[in-house]
């Protein structure tokens, strides 16, 4: 199975999150807690679910991400655009960080 992590929108600014270990939220995919099995996402499902209830985000949806390059990137183009930002410029957004 996949190593998957949460991924969802701040309410209050409507940035990309991803859910860390301690089930806070962050704008780094670098600090989402990887998860892996299906009995193991539905629980990471249901904290970020009560997340969503308190409205500290909105959406949340497992990813699935890849770590073999020494990197955690998402493995889906459209995931990869969210975390690290527009593919037009890279001198704004995220990339323009690095």
């Amino acid at each position: 199975m996949a190593m998957q992590v949460i991924s969802a929108n701040r309410l209050v600014d409507g940035l990309v999150v991803y859910m860390t270990g301690g089930g806070g939220w962050s704008e780094r995919i670098a600090d989402a807690q990887a998860v892996t099995g299906k009995e193991v996402g539905e629980v990471a499902m249901a904290a970020a679910r009560v997340a969503e209830e308190a409205r500290i985000i909105v959406e949340p949806y497992l990813i699935d991400i890849d770590e073999s390059s020494g990197e955690r990137r998402p493995t889906r183009y459209r995931e990869l655009i969210r975390a690290k930002g527009p593919t037009v410029r890279l001198d704004i957004g995220k990339q323009a960080e690095l």
